[in-house]
């Protein structure tokens, strides 16, 4: 004779809303894994560019406009405008932008902490203007120091903490809904030069980064941007 079932009525009824609930639970997962990067044992949110640009301009001039600190708004002007991680952001020494006499250089080159590749990168007009008005507004400085020192400890960068807590505050400030924060300088950079035009392979290039896929995942590209492409093609 067959063997008995497993589950009958209310039992069996429990138990395959048990298997229901397990699968949406793995396709909730895999939906947040996604949206999420899992690093160290922590959840960290995926960061986004600033796509629009006035909100973009809001945010970059807020330390400058509506909570003046000139060393805030140079981290975010420099960011932006150099595409460098956060942490070689963090790193900059006077020395690396000025030359011996002090004049501003044509360009700043480092080595990548990340990836130990040289990088080399023109101060165009935008941020030549600002690191001039912010040499200026600082009190003497020497070579070897730090272009955005620390507040409690001059002779130390700021360190990534404080760096985010400025983002942070400024992105809040402009009400920008999505997550924002440092890493945000450098993608924000990829997109307005994907939208004006430049090539995906040479922004792969220009971030050093080691694959397409990691590029493409930079430029936030959305639903926005697959629309415009459609309206902007009238045959």
């Amino acid at each position: 004779s067959l063997p008995p079932p497993l589950y009958e009525g209310a039992a069996l009824r429990f138990h395959m809303q048990l298997i229901i609930l397990k699968c949406c639970m793995q396709e909730y997962t895999a939906q947040l894994n996604i949206k999420y990067q899992i690093k160290g044992g922590q959840i960290k949110s995926e960061t986004y560019p600033i796509k629009d640009r006035e909100t973009l301009h809001f945010f970059r001039d807020y330390y400058k406009d509506i909570q003046p600190n000139p060393r805030n708004y140079s981290l975010i002007v420099t960011g932006l405008n150099t595409a460098f991680r956060i942490g070689d952001l963090l790193k900059l020494q006077w020395q690396d932008v000025c030359s011996v006499d002090g004049i501003l250089q044509k360009y700043i080159s480092i080595a990548e902490q990340k990836t130990g590749k040289k990088r080399t990168v023109p101060i165009n007009a935008v941020l030549r203007q600002t690191l001039d008005t912010y040499r200026a507004l600082c009190s003497e400085t020497a070579p070897q120091d730090y272009l955005f020192p620390s507040t409690r400890c001059k002779t130390h960068p700021l360190s990534r903490s404080q760096a985010y807590r400025i983002v942070r505050k400024a992105a809040e400030s402009c009400g920008i809904s999505e997550h924002v924060d440092c890493h945000s300088l450098r993608k924000t950079f990829g997109y307005y030069a994907w939208k004006q035009g430049t090539p995906p392979a040479m922004l792969m290039d220009l971030y050093n980064h080691s694959s397409y896929q990691i590029t493409k995942r930079y430029l936030g590209i959305g639903q926005d941007e697959r629309d415009q492409v459609y309206l902007q093609i009238n045959l």
